[in-house]
């Protein structure tokens, strides 16, 4: 009968398999944020369309489509934009 080897009776396995495993991770956390970063320009830029549409058909003043476009905008020291 054969002996069943593991993991751990080839110390270098281990090693191995952690820098594997992180490397994936860290792959698949670059690309899984770079399409939440797609998701959220795109969502923002059509609500701005959106904005837009309302001010030329007049059913927004202009004064109210600026207020609405920069009540999600942050300042760069972090504190809301008024």
């Amino acid at each position: 009968m054969m002996p069943v080897t593991t993991l751990a009776d080839d110390a270098i396995m281990i090693p191995i398999l952690v820098i594997v495993m992180g490397s994936v991770i860290w792959i698949m956390t670059i690309i899984v944020n770079g399409i939440r970063d797609t998701r959220t320009s795109r969502d923002r830029e059509e609500s701005r369309r959106e904005i837009a549409a309302y001010i030329a058909e007049g059913s927004m003043t202009f004064e109210q489509g600026e207020r609405l476009m920069k009540a999600g905008e942050k300042a760069p020291d972090n504190k809301p934009v008024t």
